[in-house]
This record gives structure tokens, C-alpha cells and sequence, in this order.
């Protein structure tokens, strides 16, 4: 066994103050009651983190919307059948609430057998034509039902989506389509609910015009984990391994551990093709195998610790569905001691709710932002007895020998993006303000020793909330309602989107020339501008500026962090203790001086850390030999730049200048100047 080279994790702790999980008369938690009090709008988006309690949100927000806003009926979409569970019977009036949530056996739908264009479909027509009121169906089975009634057949009812990052606008998208029917014709009320914060990744969800009409909830992260009883530690950490992840999987699996494993897909360069064999060589890693119990499936494993109860979720034979049976006993979910490692393929991540899980541990990189956190989510419950949690990815190291690596070098830049982008997840949430001769500090923010001074860019930190408010000297404010809201709800979607940005991503890591203004204002100037075309010019310098402050201070707080033994120690203040430190170190925090730093330097260290000098080289010689000059897009932007620098210095950049963001916005000019010369000699 060879040793394994590590990305230093991101590790997070948090005060638990049992906050998110106290409930209020009705028996609502913190989010619950945050979403229940927009019950009242017709199209409600609740973004909030796995494990955070969206699916009783739902009971409470539909048993209203039924009973007490006129509506006929409610069907509940969830992605898969198993997330069907999510939404049985519960006495909700034993917690205060006025009402039960009763389903009838026959309208689950996810219970029921058969395919979801067959049977399925017709329960739907026997289900309008019913008295009942409620219907659990999955999107597939909502979405043939619509294409055999209409759009219309639903009038007046309320249509909740589970897990809506799996809709989108794309053409393709068949749920997408029906939506953007459905908020045309505008007679129905729609609930959309995602534990994830990238809806859809880098593709849009909804079209902007259809996204505009939705109110938004949001729950992040950190107030979920900040408010939990007994978890108060998540490190996430990704590591490269060489020859066959089996052979590598003990370096990072803890038997001790509560663990979920999700190996490769087959088609990945991480499979050994083998999904089977995979699950039987990990099996033989832990222990000497004793056999499946009967009763319930669960292969029994001798170790040194003792006998281990593993679940196989691989293997497609019927006793898979013992297995699921198993897990799925309500008095599992008391008995820590059920199930000690589920092993699984495309299962286990969304609505699967284990308590006990300690470990998230995927191997081979997801190619979604989205499927990253909902593994992560796995572990996120919280739990008696349980104070730490972890994700693991496992990911194949680029071999300097091979002579195709471009794959394997997307793949680590992948796992750098997803790493940065897990800070901005677990952090904070930050409230950005211009500071000018009218600011003032903000009730409820604790501004640190000697309080607000007005002279300066202040930083506050809201210890309830979780929220940063944070004073940045020529920061353009948002005009707009939506740009706003963007502002303040959607920064990780446009942080998420320039992170996955390869040009992005690979000139800021390995480009020596490369000034961070180009990445900074152009880059993820064009982000936002293709994200939000909708908005004004000034809305999207905006809404560039929050996004780059935003990863910026986190960036510049964790390399704090990470050099300063005695923040490391102050537990739950370390994070606000660094960002602190920085913005008060900084004599004059302004949106330039934040545009200078680059966003992946940080990143750089990082990779160069965790991977020999070879294999670095190698991800290096991929990236030189896939170099772009400028393109047209790209010189415009920074022709445009260049006008704004003329206006505020009286003169047009210099191409002999000794600052490079000047020169390579006169270069920007230049590249225009060319191009247009030689179309006229063409």
C-alpha cells in the first residue's frame, strides 16, 4: 500500500447552541418556521441544507395551502421512490401544529408497484377525480401525467418539487419545460426545494423571467450546524491515490467510523469496471467475510474490532431490496449499532437519512457541485453522541507516465474548485456594505475590541445568525430588488459558476502572467453578465464585486487560519477571528485591493502540497498546451475597463506601464485596434 497524498481539508467547528433543532409551539424547527411564515406565496423556493427539515416544512406550508388558501390538492414530487419515505404519516398536532399530515395508503405512489408510465399514470386520473387531497408521486411519474392530461388538469392545486436541482431549462429537460408551463398559465401554486446550493450546477434551473417570480427561503449551512445539540466539527478532505482506489480505500476508511462508501461510477477512469468485484475487494480490505444474515441482508465482516454489519447497495440481485428493507426499519433509526458501513452506487445521497453516518466517503469525482453536497449531507445529521463528521474524495492521481491525462487533470482541478467552493458552503454568511461618511454600525453585530469606529472599513459578526457585515471603501451597491436578493441569497451560485470556469481556473493556477484583475473583473465579469443578463450594468458590477469579496475573505481568512496555531484553537471564533484580522489589517479595504488578489493563489499551494512534483508538472504541461490568446469577448471587456480607468484617471491606459492590470487592458485595445485593421485589409 502506497501512501496517499492529501488536499488539506477544510475544517469547520461550530458552537452548537441547539438552536436549529429547538422547536417552537408548533413544533417547528428554526428553518421550518422561516419557510412557514412565506406560506402565503404562490411560488415559494426553500434552499436549505440536507438534513435541515424541508420535508416537514412541506407538511406544515401544504396542510395550510390546502385547508386555509383554497387550493384543491397537492401532489409532492420527489426524484426517486425511496424519498417517497420522507413524507409518510406524521402526528403533527402531538407537536402543537393544528393539523396531521395523513396520506392514504393508495396516493403514495412511490409504494406502488408497477412502471411510471403505466398504472402510475392512471392513479394520478383516479386521484383528481378523488375527494383526497394529497399525492406522492416521483418526477417521472408527474411528468408523464402531465403529458397525458395537460398542464390544465392540474388548475388549482399546489405542485411541491423535492430535490428542484434536478429540474432544469434546458430543452432537454422535460420537468423544466412543464414548469415554465405551468408559471405561464399561472393557476397553480408551486413549493421548490433543494438541499443544494447549486441548482443545477452551472445550468440554469428556471429560465431568469420564471426564476424572478419565486420568493426564496434560505437556510444555509452554517446556521444549520451552528444550531445542532451534538455535532459541531465537519472536515472535508479530498485525496489522490495511484494504482486501484481498492488497494488505497483502508488509508482513508475508518471501521470505527459510521460510513457511507460510494465508489465509481462504471464509466469513470477511478472504475475498475468490475462494480461487484469492487464491493467484494473492499469487503476483503476490512475483514475476513462471515457471511449475509438472512434476516437482513447485511454481509458480516470479522475484524479486530469485531464483526462489522455491512450493507451492499451495488449488487441488483433481489436481496438488494432485503437490504433497503432493512435500512429503512423505523427502529433503525434509534439503534446506532444497525449498520456500520453502507456501501453504494448511485443510492444513498439524496433523502437518505441515516443519523449515525459519520463519514461520507465517495471515490472518483463527481462531476456536479450539487452531488457533493448532497453526499456530504449523509453525514450532517445530528445525533446523540455524535460531535464530528467527515467527507472524503478519493480521486485518482494524473500519472506523469501516461500519455493522455487531460481527464485526470480535470478532475484534480475539479477537486481544487469543489475544495475553495466548500469554504464559501461552511462559512458564514457574509453582508457587504459600502463604507461612506453615512455608515453606521448595525444592531445585533459585535464589531470587536474598541467597537465601531467610523474611520474605518469595520467588520461586525452577528454570533445568532451567523452573519458578517463587512464595510468595503467603493463596493457598488445593488439597485434592483433581484439584484439584491442575489446579493444576499445567490453569491455561492455565481461563485459556484466561476470556479467551474476552466480558463478560469486553470490561468489562475498556472498561469505565471496572468494579472488577478483579468480573472477577477473580466472573468467573472462575463459570469455574471451570462448569468444575469436580465440585470443592468450596474446590478452586474454588483453582484461581480459581492461574489469576488466573498471568496476573497474566505480565501484570505483561511490562510490566516491555517498559519496561526492560536486561531486554530478558538474553536468556534477562529473563522471570525481571521476575517477580522485581515479587514482590520488593511488600512483602506477597498473593492481594488480585493480585485488584486488572485482567487485561486491559495489553491496553487494547495495542489502543489498535495501532489509530487511530476504529476503537478504534468497537470501544468496540460493546461500550457491548451492556452487561448485573448478573444474578442475578452478584449471588449477589458476595453470597456479601460474606458472607466480613462474617466476616472484622464487617460487611456499605457501599454508600457508598470502596473499589469493597466498593461493588459491596453493590451485589450491593442487586440481590437488588430483585429479591426485586418477585417478592413481583408
Amino acid at each position: 500500500m502506497t501512501d496517499i497524498k492529501s488536499i488539506p481539508s477544510v475544517s469547520v467547528n461550530y458552537a452548537c447552541n441547539g438552536s436549529s433543532t429547538k422547536a417552537n409551539e408548533m413544533g417547528m424547527r428554526a428553518m421550518q418556521e422561516r419557510a412557514y411564515e412565506k406560506r402565503g406565496e404562490q411560488y415559494l423556493l426553500i434552499k436549505s441544507p440536507p438534513a435541515s427539515g424541508k420535508s416537514r416544512a412541506l407538511m406544515f406550508i401544504t396542510l395550510d395551502k390546502l385547508y386555509n388558501q383554497g387550493l384543491k390538492k397537492a401532489f409532492i414530487v420527489v426524484p426517486e421512490k425511496t424519498i417517497g419515505a420522507s413524507f409518510n404519516n406524521e402526528p403533527l398536532t402531538k407537536y402543537g401544529f393544528w393539523a396531521d399530515w395523513e396520506v392514504a395508503p393508495q396516493w403514495n405512489l412511490c409504494n406502488a408497484p408497477g412502471d411510471d408510465n403505466g398504472g402510475k399514470v392512471g392513479a394520478v386520473k383516479s386521484f383528481l377525480n378523488s375527494t383526497d387531497r394529497v399525492l406522492i408521486c416521483t418526477h417521472a411519474t408527474f411528468r408523464f401525467a402531465v403529458d397525458r392530461f395537460g398542464v390544465e388538469a392540474f388548475d388549482g392545486c399546489l405542485i411541491a418539487v423535492d430535490e428542484f436541482h434536478h429540474v432544469s431549462a434546458n430543452s432537454d429537460n422535460k420537468l423544466g419545460i412543464q414548469l415554465g408551463q405551468f408559471i405561464a398559465r399561472d393557476k397553480v401554486h408551486i413549493v421548490a426545494m433543494t438541499g443544494s446550493y447549486f441548482r443545477g450546477d452551472a445550468e440554469a434551473v428556471l429560465a431568469p423571467h420564471d426564476e424572478a417570480k419565486f420568493e426564496v427561503v434560505t437556510y444555509t449551512y452554517y446556521e444549520q450546524l451552528n444550531g445542532y445539540q451534538y455535532l459541531k466539527q465537519l472536515d472535508i478532505g479530498y485525496y489522490f491515490y495511484t494504482g486501484s482506489y481498492t488497494d488505497e480505500i483502508l488509508s482513508v476508511l475508518n471501521p470505527e467510523e459510521k460510513t457511507i462508501i460510494h465508489i465509481p461510477n462504471v464509466n469513470s477512469r477511478e472504475s475498475t469496471k468490475d462494480k461487484i468485484k469492487e464491493v467484494e475487494h473492499i469487503i476483503h480490505e476490512l475483514g475476513e467475510w462471515q457471511g449475509i444474515d438472512d434476516k437482513t441482508g447485511f454481509h458480516l465482516v470479522k475484524t479486530p474490532i469485531g464483526v462489522l454489519k455491512i450493507a451492499d447497495l451495488v449488487d441488483d440481485e433481489a436481496k438488494r431490496d432485503i437490504v433497503l428493507n432493512t435500512l429503512r426499519d423505523p427502529a433503525a433509526k434509534h439503534n446506532r449499532e444497525h449498520v456500520d458501513i453502507i456501501i453504494a452506487l448511485g443510492m444513498a445521497k439524496e433523502g437518505f437519512d441515516w443519523i449515525w453516518c459519520e463519514h461520507a466517503l465517495t471515490v472518483g469525482y463527481r462531476s456536479s457541485l450539487t452531488e457533493i453536497i448532497q453526499i456530504i449531507g449523509r453525514a450532517t445529521r445530528d445525533a446523540k453522541g455524535k460531535t464530528k463528521a467527515r467527507f472524503t474524495n478519493l480521486i485518482a492521481e494524473p500519472d506523469a507516465a501516461e500519455d493522455a491525462v487531460t481527464d485526470a487533470v480535470n478532475d484534480t482541478l475539479k477537486a481544487i474548485a469543489a475544495s475553495l467552493l466548500m469554504e464559501q458552503v461552511l462559512a458564514p454568511k457574509f453582508n457587504f456594505t459600502p463604507k461612506n461618511s453615512q455608515s453606521v454600525p448595525v444592531d445585533g453585530f459585535d464589531y470587536g475590541e474598541g467597537g465601531y469606529d467610523p474611520k474605518k472599513e469595520n467588520v461586525g459578526f452577528n454570533q445568532q445568525t451567523g452573519q458578517f457585515q463587512i464595510e468595503i471603501k467603493g463596493l457598488v451597491e445593488p439597485k434592483s430588488k433581484e439584484a439584491t436578493r442575489i446579493c444576499q441569497e445567490d453569491l455561492n451560485e455565481v461563485i459556484a459558476a466561476f470556479v467551474q470556469d476552466k480558463t478560469s481556473l486553470e490561468r489562475g493556477l498556472f498561469d505565471s502572467e496572468m494579472v488577478p484583475e483579468e480573472l477577477t473583473q473580466v472573468r467573472m465579469g462575463k459570469i455574471v453578465k451570462d448569468k444575469y443578463p436580465e440585470l443592468d450594468e450596474n446590478d452586474q458590477e454588483a453582484v461581480r464585486q459581492h461574489a469576488i469579496a466573498a471568496l476573497n475573505l474566505t480565501q484570505q481568512a483561511k490562510k490566516i487560519l491555517n498559519s496561526a496555531d492560536d486561531a486554530l484553537k478558538a474553536g468556534n471564533t477562529a473563522l471570525i477571528d481571521g476575517v477580522r484580522k485581515f479587514a482590520m489589517d488593511v488600512r483602506d479595504l477597498d473593492i481594488d485591493l480585493i480585485d488584486r488578489i488572485n482567487p485561486f493563489g491559495e489553491a496553487y499551494a494547495i495542489l502543489a502540497k498535495a501532489m509530487n512534483e511530476d504529476s503537478l508538472k504534468q497537470v501544468a504541461l496540460v493546461i500550457a498546451g491548451k492556452k487561448v490568446n485573448l478573444t474578442i469577448e475578452e478584449a471588449r471587456e477589458l476595453a470597456k475597463r479601460a474606458l472607466k480607468f480613462k474617466q476616472e484617471r484622464g487617460r487611456l491606459p499605457s501599454l508600457t506601464s508598470q502596473d499589469p492590470w493597466e498593461k493588459r487592458m491596453a493590451e485589450g485595445i491593442a487586440f481590437l485596434a488588430r483585429v479591426k485593421a485586418e477585417a478592413a485589409n481583408g
